[in-house]
Formats: structure tokens, sequence, C-alpha cells
């Protein structure tokens, strides 16, 4: 499946739009307290653990939403936008786009 931030895809034709697709994965908050209460990788500002926590949940994200997309009859996924939201001390990955097939 093409997954993509434009709106269209380089030589390929939009032949159908089947609607907007979202994928979400939520990281609790038991999260932040293990992670940062075991953390011995922070170098230069930066935790090794947490963004690895982080590129779970955007893999998670976007495979729910690629998955959204199959179900609708979509073989791929334009104007993809991921978005990071912090809710009650938990943090949401969620990744929407329109499901659309290619000609």
């Amino acid at each position: 499946m093409i997954v993509t931030t434009t709106p269209s895809v380089e030589g390929r034709s939009i032949a159908e739009y089947h609607g907007i697709v979202v994928g979400e994965a939520i990281l609790g908050a038991n999260i932040f307290r293990d992670l940062f209460a075991g953390i011995t990788d922070i170098i230069g500002g930066r935790s090794g653990a947490y963004e690895e926590e982080l590129g779970k949940a955007r893999k998670v994200a976007l495979e729910e939403m690629e998955d959204r997309a199959r179900a609708m009859g979509g073989n791929a996924v334009v104007g993809v936008d991921l978005d990071y939201e912090v809710i009650n001390n938990m943090l949401m990955v969620s990744a929407s786009g329109t499901a659309v097939t290619l000609a």
C-alpha cells in the first residue's frame, strides 16, 4: 500500500476516493514513569528508549490506518498527517489520510 503525505501519487491517477481513514495508538501514563525511572541512554538530551516507544506507537497508528483503507477498498492513502497529543497524562499518536484507489 502506498502511503504519502502528498495529495497525489506522481505518475498515478486517483480512480476512486473512499473517505477519511484514521489510526490511533495511545501510550499510557505508566510508560512515562517507567521510561524516565530507568533511562540510562540519555545522550545530549535524547532518550533512545522514549524515541523507540514513540516509533512503535507511530507504526501501530499507520498500520491501523492502512488496514482501514484496505477495508474500504483502497490501495493507497494520500494526504497523511501524523499528530501527537497529550490527553490526561497519556500520549496519543494519530495518523489520518484519505483512502483512495490508484489507477
